[in-house]
């Protein structure tokens, strides 16, 4: 049998084709805008289409549904708006485009948000958004990995984003625009505010300047951030050293916050994404994990984490799960 997770993330799409061998691909958003790529045509040299059981996706927000549903039964992509959301790119659009017309069983994983029934409600009357679909699929392969049922989970790459779930189920979540920093997006301050006021940058675009980014002083496109900022601290420079330090103590913030409104005893801390998992140059795992290990067992799991829970979640509902993590399946 062959199930398929997509993880629509800030830098491009994954893939993760599961059968006898685990697979994955990734493809750029630079590349599916400026329709150079076709996803369809890379997954089908890689597996039979026809083969495919179930594949499961995520999509942007995520906000317009709160369970996992057909694909031929959602509407408007399962978004309430694609503005105010980071850099539009049209890249994931396509891909959802080529799925839906290609007559693959799919599946699309929702976000958390306001109207996800499984949230304690505290976390629901604070914030409309927590987190977009594809942090529902890398908790459930965090689970799957580490039996853990009381846990936190935090995403670390060109944004941040944690999640706390309790007796099995995702119960909080603190996205990016509202907790820590990541590479290229982090929470509005006042200073930011003060810009949108006065009409000197938009919101949107005073979220995909909050991260690193901006305390290193970097004005680079979102696909290289990273790479640029990593070059620089290894070249000394101080900036970007702060940076890193940085990001460093608001996660660690983040997670203990989470910690410290948990109503179960936690099991450990699970740690993905291209910066949680990064070990070279800067060892942000190991700096974070020395920070963190009072709450719990502190593992990292590879940034194909995303696309990997979707193939997951795909199996699991072909095999007739009706619940993934609390959220229920159509």
């Amino acid at each position: 049998m062959v199930f398929v997770g997509m993880d629509h993330g800030t830098t491009g799409v994954s893939f993760t084709i599961l059968e006898d061998e685990t697979r994955h691909f990734k493809i750029g958003r630079d590349e599916l805008s400026s329709g150079e790529v076709s996803a369809l045509e890379e997954l089908s040299n890689r597996v039979e289409l026809d083969s495919i059981q179930l594949m499961a996706i995520t999509y942007a927000m995520g906000d317009g549904i709160s369970k996992i549903t057909p694909l031929d039964k959602v509407k408007d992509r399962g978004i309430l708006s694609i503005e105010g959301a980071g850099k539009v790119t049209g890249g994931g659009t396509a891909v959802y485009e080529e799925i839906e017309k290609s007559g693959i069983p799919t599946v699309l994983i929702p976000g958390l948000h306001q109207d996800t029934p499984s949230m304690d409600p505290l976390f629901r009357a604070a914030y409309s958004h927590h987190a977009s679909a594809e942090k529902v699929s890398i908790c459930y392969n965090a689970h799957l990995e580490t039996d853990f049922k009381n846990f936190i989970v935090s995403d670390i790459s060109s944004n941040t984003v944690s999640l706390l779930l309790e007796n099995g189920k995702i119960r909080g979540a603190v996205d990016a625009c509202l907790g820590s920093m990541g590479i290229v997006h982090g929470p509005l301050d006042l200073q930011m505010i003060r810009d949108i006021d006065e009409g000197l940058r938009t919101a949107n675009q005073c979220f995909s300047r909050a991260g690193a980014v901006k305390v290193a002083d970097i004005d680079e496109r979102v696909a290289h951030a990273k790479d640029v900022l990593l070059e620089k601290y290894q070249e000394g420079n101080a900036k970007a050293e702060l940076a890193l330090e940085t990001m460093l103590l608001t996660i660690t913030m983040e997670i203990w916050g989470l910690a410290g409104v948990a109503q179960q005893e936690m099991e450990g801390v699970v740690l993905t994404g291209s910066v949680g998992s990064m070990q070279d140059p800067f060892n942000f795992y190991g700096a974070l994990k020395e920070k963190i290990e009072d709450i719990g067992e502190v593992v990292m799991l590879p940034p194909t984490s995303g696309s990997v829970g979707s193939a997951q979640i795909a199996k699991a509902v072909f095999e007739g799960a009706n619940d993934i993590l609390g959220i229920k399946v159509v």
